[in-house]
């Protein structure tokens, strides 16, 4: 049977119904179909048919006086049994919350999308002023160390890179240190710092992140304690997805 592209197989109608989804998801407040329709190049009349079947399913809500759409507890429930589905959330849970409890910052577990890098996870700290937070948030590889970890490590054509010589020379830091930091990456007055985690085979899986409001993260403080218990921590996670090369070790 002779091969096909993955493309030659979209069902334009059902990929349609994924882009609105996302289109709701990557909202903060309700929306029209008026607005839909112009973010999507959709007729309002297509995604109004859409809708009706989101809504009959309870993937949707509209609101009774404003007719705008959002999200419904259906699509937040489905989320939910993926997330407690994952192996390397699953894994990650413990060490992150170890590591809030050391260092009292905020944690995240980052994943790679496409060319962006999503904070899918976060364990929060008590502290009175913190950076506002990123669940959920994408932003573009190469603009924060979380996502320059997936530059460094995984599996991205180098040729993006090319004209981009501070890029590169971050890169290549990050690969020799297997850590990156970023000031101001993933918000003004914030501090990210980022280690790599690995599976089996030394395939990269995801980025554990920690950030802070860049007061509270002199280079004193990030070198004698956040960045040792972060890669502690990495190393805790990547040795639990079966990555060999780092020894069981606990975290001080």
């Amino acid at each position: 049977m002779p091969s096909r592209d993955k493309d030659s197989y979209n069902i334009r109608s059902v990929e349609n119904a994924l882009l609105l989804l996302e289109a709701l998801a990557d909202e903060e407040n309700k929306c029209s179909l008026a607005q839909l329709s112009q973010r999507l190049d959709m007729t309002k009349a297509s995604l109004f048919r859409l809708m009706a079947t989101f809504e009959n399913h309870g993937y949707v809500e509209r609101g009774q006086r404003s007719g705008e759409y959002q999200l419904g507890l259906a699509a937040f429930e489905v989320s939910q049994k993926l997330l407690s589905k994952m192996t390397l959330l699953s894994k990650a849970r413990p060490a992150m919350a170890q590591l809030v409890r050391q260092c009292n910052e905020t944690v995240y577990l980052a994943v790679q999308r496409k060319q962006e890098v999503l904070f899918l996870e976060m364990l929060d700290n008590n502290q009175k002023v913190k950076v506002v937070s990123l669940t959920n948030q994408r932003f573009p590889l190469e603009d924060c160390a979380a996502g320059k970890i997936f530059l460094a490590f995984g599996k991205i054509d180098s040729l993006r890179m090319t004209n981009q010589p501070q890029l590169a020379e971050d890169i290549a830091n990050c690969q020799k240190q297997r850590y990156c930091i970023d000031h101001n990456g993933v918000g003004e007055g914030s501090t990210c710092m980022a280690v790599p985690l690995f599976e089996a085979g030394e395939v990269l899986t995801g980025s554990l992140a920690l950030v802070s409001p860049s007061f509270r993260t002199d280079e004193t403080r990030i070198n004698k304690e956040l960045l040792p218990a972060l890669k502690a921590a990495g190393e805790m996670i990547s040795a639990q997805l079966g990555y060999n090369a780092y020894a069981p070790r606990s975290m001080s």
